[in-house]
């Protein structure tokens, strides 16, 4: 049984250092500890690390200096933003006493594609007076069917449903589909089944990858998957990877299709890994990650075996790494628009919600499918001529 809401580490992290600048315990322009020691300090990423102290510096608690490290502002500052956040809550807390209660069901909240969804989600909700409640599957399918009752059983009145990673469906959604409860299923969908969902055209942003990396010259195009099953997301962008070769008149190499493993079975055994052993004998010269991760673990290995990028190899992945569009990194990516496909998730169960309520009606569906955008950086460029690829 679930018996709490776990709340995000960056956020631990962040009311951690707000109770230390409201007690004094931290004072104007005491340095924040680094991010590489804040790591250690509470055994996380540096992904939220960052997300932690941006936040911080984004709502004035800290500021940063580049080159230098994160300091406290004033104590008069921090108390100004306390009182307004403590006025913000309590505007919250009178608008979900009076309105409708919404479930948030998703795997994990440990990446920039979570956030990013879930600010979607919070701003939509928030202008509306509702009540968002979060619950974290751990990819889990018992977790799943448990956070479904029991946000029934406190009142939710609409669910958001990020189903996890499964080749079979959860009962528990056909069950609220049969009893016409209100849902959004956010970034999947269930096929052959009628649903609301939203998500991002996966087998377009596969295409456009394909069709970016033939331009610059590579015929040897690596496609991976760390999901530990074949879910619907994978398969429409491998679907699409395999169209986009089609139309070339391009042969499918199926050692270059690379899926059903996990990132954590790399690190323990590292060599005879198959994503390992794919860069190893040279056969690709470019390859298309379906999650940042992962475009992020085929660079490191990449570096490890003085492979160059993107002289020798280019790395695509699917996400953007980093928080936000306008902060520097190096990877180019697919963005699926995770913000945007939040926030009409949102306003889908808000507008089924509005017509609840009539027995005699008929359940409406609405489906959103929103097309992906290509950003480039420094992880792509044209096919070395002098890199020997292995057939």
């Amino acid at each position: 049984m679930i018996n709490e809401v776990r709340v995000p580490l960056y956020l631990q992290i962040q009311e951690h250092f707000k109770t230390r600048i409201l007690t004094g315990d931290l004072k104007g322009e005491d340095q924040i500890p680094s991010e590489k020691e804040l790591m250690e300090l509470y055994g996380v990423s540096r992904i939220t690390v960052a997300n932690a102290l941006g936040e911080l510096a984004k709502t004035g608690w800290i500021h940063r200096i580049p080159g230098k490290g994160s300091f406290v502002r004033t104590r008069e500052l921090a108390n100004i933003e306390e009182s307004k956040s403590i006025e913000r809550a309590g505007a919250s807390a009178d608008r979900a006493m009076l309105n409708k209660r919404i479930g948030l069901i998703i795997p994990k909240l440990e990446d920039f594609f979570a956030i990013r969804l879930l600010k979607g989600i919070n701003k939509v909700l928030n202008a509306s007076g509702c009540e968002l409640v979060i619950y974290l599957t751990e990819n889990s399918g018992v977790r799943e069917k448990e956070a479904i009752q029991q946000l029934i059983r406190i009142g939710a009145e609409g669910l958001l449903i990020f189903p996890i990673d499964a080749e079979q469906y959860n009962e528990d959604i056909i069950k609220l589909k049969m009893e016409n409860f209100p849902f959004v299923l956010i970034d999947r969908y269930l096929p052959g089944i009628e649903t609301s969902y939203v998500n991002s055209n996966g087998g377009l942003g596969a295409e456009m990858a394909v069709n970016y990396l033939w331009e610059l010259g590579h015929r040897n195009i690596a496609i991976c998957s760390d999901s530990p099953s074949m879910t619907v997301t994978v398969q429409d962008r491998i679907n699409g990877y395999i169209q986009a070769l089609k139309l070339k008149e391009s042969m499918i190499n199926p050692t270059l299709i690379l899926a059903d493993f996990t990132i954590e079975e790399s690190e323990s055994d590292e060599e005879n890994h198959p994503l390992f052993q794919l860069m190893k004998k040279k056969m690709a010269t470019a390859y298309i990650t379906l999650n940042s991760r992962l475009g992020i673990r085929v660079s490191e290995l990449a570096e490890r075996m003085g492979l160059r990028v993107p002289d020798d190899i280019s790395i695509l992945t699917f996400d953007n790494p980093y928080m936000e569009m306008g902060q520097e990194g190096v990877l180019s990516y697919v963005s699926q628009s995770e913000e945007k496909i939040g926030a009409e998730g949102a306003e889908i169960l808000l507008r089924l919600l509005g017509g609840r309520g009539e027995p005699t009606a008929q359940p409406s569906y609405f489906r959103k499918t929103l097309n992906p955008k290509l950003v480039i950086r420094d992880t792509t460029g044209p096919q070395n001529k002098g890199y020997e690829v292995r057939q």
